[in-house]
């Protein structure tokens, strides 16, 4: 095949391959965002000093951290259709749908890993700070609030957004149970083209760039929080 044939057939799968990049990027995206809100109580409950606050988090962190995301996926969109009690539910015209068991799932996969790099953060704050603030007068929440959770952010952004990245780059399994992401239409595509070389690379190069764009916001939006916390000194 000439480059201009093998050009022609880039330009004619284009509109799919930007279909399942916007399809990624939705499904990477709510499922960080929401997972970071699902987190924040697990990672505070997980840096609690009393064993029965951290039992639940480190239960759930373990199991997530601990088992493949592609297990789970599985677990949930094979294994849950088994139970007569989930088709008779009101959740299985969600659960039935691969598009919400891959949400669901990648949520709950990178809450796991985000409540444990705001437990890291929250530790790391250096303790006479925490100190300062209860001196002047500060209870518990205002100090959670005021002092911990803004130092807490700036000392365990980088770490989150590694996570978005890995989140990236895991979600491409999630064209094993049907869906249309990167992945789902290079496959589609490899199968009616036999192109495998070609369009592998371009999937590959869709991530790469993504990767740079998520990288070069996490390096702004960094630098802006360091430039606010050096404003308030």
């Amino acid at each position: 095949m000439t480059w201009a044939e093998r050009w022609a057939l880039l330009v004619e799968w284009a509109p799919q391959l930007l279909e399942g990049a916007l399809l990624t990027l939705e499904l990477v995206g709510i499922a960080v965002i929401v997972g970071l809100f699902f987190a924040i109580p697990l990672g505070l409950a997980r840096a609690s000093r009393h064993w029965y606050i951290r039992a639940f988090p480190y239960t759930y962190i373990f199991f997530f951290r601990g088992t493949p995301l592609l297990l789970q996926l599985f677990l949930v969109y094979y294994g849950l259709s088994q139970f007569e009690a989930v088709r008779d539910s009101m959740f299985w015209p969600f659960l039935r749908e691969p598009y919400w068991c891959a949400l669901i799932i990648m949520t709950l996969h990178t809450a796991a890993y985000i409540a444990e790099i705001l437990r890291g953060a929250v530790q790391a704050v250096p303790p006479g700070e925490v100190e300062a603030a209860r001196a002047l007068g500060m209870s518990r929440r205002q100090a959670l609030q005021f002092i911990i959770m803004p130092r807490a952010i700036r000392i365990g952004l980088p770490a989150y957004g590694n996570e978005v990245i890995l989140m990236l780059k895991a979600s491409a399994v999630v064209y094993t149970i049907t869906l249309m992401d990167i992945m789902g239409v290079v496959r589609t595509i490899n199968s009616r083209t036999y192109q495998f070389e070609m369009f592998f690379l371009v999937a590959g190069l869709i991530y790469l760039v993504v990767t740079i764009l998520f990288t070069q916001l996490f390096k702004l939006v960094e630098r802006w929080l360091k430039v606010e916390a050096s404003r308030k000194r």
